[in-house]
């Protein structure tokens, strides 16, 4: 198997997409951020000097996605039909995850736009709670499952039972 992005020279390309299929792509994507109990209690209160921590990361997440190929080189850029970000508090991290789908019609996927859309939407958590301390860790960003393509579906181990 070789990598769609180097050329027979080793030289980092983009990849033609002009004669691929046109089809419906979606992707699905899932981050987290942890933080201290006094950031989480900020987020959670709504007491932050920057407002509403979750919608911020929410709209930042979706202007991620509409931007991905400003960002990554290579990528393609997409005519993006629907992206949904949700971030939700978590006790147990302590912090918040966020959760991405990103859709589109065309011949290129939309798996780094939903990566994107998560990253960003992090970052966003991140810059918003930094004042409660800087234990702020990102991780876990991650595709949870594709559709559409010549490669078809892929779904990630282990997630069967998780919500579309």
């Amino acid at each position: 198997m070789s990598l769609s992005h180097v050329d027979e020279h080793g030289k980092a390309r983009m990849v033609d997409v002009a004669a691929k299929d046109i089809s419906v792509r979606f992707a699905r994507a899932e981050g987290e951020i942890r933080m201290s109990a006094d950031a989480f209690g900020m987020v959670e209160g709504n007491s932050g000097p920057k407002g509403d921590v979750l919608s911020t990361a929410e709209l930042a997440g979706v202007s991620g996605a509409k931007r991905t190929a400003d960002l990554i080189p290579l990528c393609h850029p997409v005519g993006i039909d629907h992206v949904h970000v949700r971030a939700v508090l978590d006790e147990k991290l302590p912090g918040v995850r966020v959760e991405t789908c990103v859709k589109a019609v065309g011949r290129t996927g939309v798996e780094m736009e939903a990566l994107t859309a998560a990253a960003v939407a992090l970052l966003t958590v991140y810059d918003m709670t930094k004042a409660a301390g800087h234990e702020l860790e990102i991780g876990q960003v991650r595709l949870l499952e594709k559709t559409g393509g010549s490669k078809g579906d892929w779904k990630r181990p282990g997630t069967e039972g998780q919500k579309d």
